[in-house]
């Protein structure tokens, strides 16, 4: 735990954040800056790896990023990042926070990653699967740590925070260096970034954790990641999103209820 800025969590820190976790619009969230000790934090960023050393690289009608949880190719320092937001007095924390008991992390790709968008990288807004492929455990809290120094208000990249029926931009969270975002997974949590415009050398860079608890009787079945339109998207994204999203839910129902399941 020594990598993580410990003196964050006091007892009465905490109770702050799980009041503001509860209370938070449009749905419930936390920002908390300076989550790592400064000198941990300054080495991620060096050791940030290029995005030709990630493992999964996305480019089509709803996102374009690299993304990798291929540790084994990453500098030792990453792992260390991972196991802290893996260990179990983390994830009581979490739970603590978020007042979701007995909240656990994986050690697989659906677990925890990294991040990275170079000139143009966006993610469209989203909600996130909800079941674990292979585990069939139910996911309910992201985790994201921002790594971008010297990040400028035009580059863009905020976190976008939709209201439950996609029609307003509740909030928007800035992209920090060392900052950290916490939310609950669920059917409304819609998210995502805009395109983003920086200099060639210039990276979105973001390492993620997602937390898990056991199936509850109550949730939904499962759905793969559902990508909607802003109310702003061109006549083109709004007739395609939908139609992909659709297709590629449909068939990976279909093949999970014959036993096959893919990351």
């Amino acid at each position: 735990m020594n990598l993580i800025n410990t003196s964050l969590f006091t007892p009465s820190n905490l109770a702050q954040m799980k009041s503001s976790f509860a209370e938070a619009k449009p749905y419930k969230h936390l920002v908390i800056d300076g989550i790592l000790n400064p000198e941990f934090a300054e080495e991620i960023f060096a050791a940030f790896p290029k995005e030709e050393a990630f493992n999964k690289r996305y480019k089509g009608v709803n996102e374009f990023k690299a993304e990798g949880s291929n540790f084994e190719d990453f500098p030792a320092i990453f792992s260390q990042l991972k196991e802290a937001f893996h260990s179990k007095e983390w994830c009581e924390i979490m739970s603590e926070i978020t007042g979701i008991n007995e909240l656990f992390s994986v050690p697989d790709a659906l677990g925890g990653g990294l991040h990275q968008g170079g000139n143009g990288s966006f993610l469209d807004i989203h909600i996130d699967f909800n079941i674990h492929a292979d585990r069939g455990i139910h996911r309910r809290v992201n985790l994201l740590i921002f790594f971008n120094k010297d990040w400028k208000e035009e580059y863009g990249g905020h976190t976008e925070l939709w209201n439950a029926d996609m029609t307003h931009l509740d909030k928007k969270v800035f992209p920090d260096f060392n900052r950290c975002l916490i939310f609950e997974t669920n059917e409304i949590s819609y998210h995502g970034y805009a395109a983003i415009t920086v200099p060639e050398n210039v990276s979105r860079k973001s390492f993620y954790a997602y937390y898990y608890t056991q199936l509850r009787e109550d949730a939904v079945k499962y759905h793969d990641t559902v990508f909607k339109a802003r109310p702003t998207d061109s006549t083109l994204k709004k007739t395609l999103t939908p139609i992909k999203e659709n297709a590629k839910n449909f068939i990976k129902r279909q093949l999970r209820n014959l036993g096959i399941t893919f990351k």
